[in-house]
């Protein structure tokens, strides 16, 4: 068995440890910074390994494509590849929702398209001979989403695309989720399911930021919580993982 060397880690901004902070530079505007705490750092500290974290704010699984080709030959046989994505692939130009809630709007991605090219990621993963491991999605609020996205815009034009129920948000957001789930089992991919531990808190809203998104730091110590417990609970060490 060889030893695993590294884990690298591509994501969204939730991968990258994002989060909200109180202060904001004008109505309608939200001031972000990397949490110090946040669930990789948690989990490089616990589990005594070094974790690449090249997640960026705002990326799509085809941003993730792109990042894994240009860290390529830094990725070895028998290193561990986790990756979170779908939080933007789902996402809408919400300001366009806004102008023509009457018109056919698309997310970034397409359910289809998103799954084709996490395949594609994962293909790529493993053709380095690298072991992926995939993140389900956090929840949202959706409330806190509508509320997030919708400033400045016009409101009731957003809440009428969306049928006139902000929850058509979470609802579409976890088809997203579902798809991961659904890849790793067709697959026989490792998912580490972090989503459960959101739903399981009576006030989801107190483990995530104001804009209905982002983990607040509660939430990035559920989130290094539900990873550990699940490494174990599947009796799966980082050796293990390795073939």
């Amino acid at each position: 068995m060889e030893i695993m060397k590294k884990i690298f880690a591509f994501g969204d901004s939730v991968m990258k440890g994002i989060v909200t902070v109180p202060e904001t530079i004008c109505k309608g505007t939200v001031k972000y910074k990397v949490a110090e705490d946040n669930f990789v750092n948690t989990c490089a500290q616990r589990l005594g390994v070094d974790i690449e974290n090249r997640s960026r704010f705002g990326s799509t699984i085809l941003n993730g494509l792109d990042c894994i080709e240009r860290y390529f030959n830094q990725i070895e046989k028998g290193d561990i590849v986790v990756l979170e994505f779908g939080g933007n692939d789902c996402n809408f130009d919400w300001k366009a929702i806004a102008a023509d809630p009457e018109g056919v709007h698309h997310p970034k991605l397409d359910l289809s398209q998103f799954a084709e090219a996490y395949n594609r990621v994962i293909d790529k993963v493993e053709n380095i001979g690298a072991i992926p491991v995939l993140l389900s999605l956090p929840e949202l609020d959706s409330q806190r989403f509508f509320n997030h996205v919708s400033a400045g815009l016009d409101k009731a034009n957003i809440l009428k695309w969306l049928e006139g129920d902000v929850n058509n948000i979470g609802h579409w957001h976890e088809q997203y989720n579902l798809e991961v789930f659904k890849i790793g089992m067709r697959r026989g991919i490792k998912v580490i399911d972090i989503s459960s531990t959101f739903l399981q808190q009576r006030r989801l809203s107190e483990f995530l930021c104001e804009d209905g998104m982002h983990p607040n730091e509660e939430g990035h110590r559920l989130i290094a919580d539900a990873i550990l417990r699940e490494l174990e609970a599947f009796e799966y060490s980082l050796n293990a993982l390795v073939v």
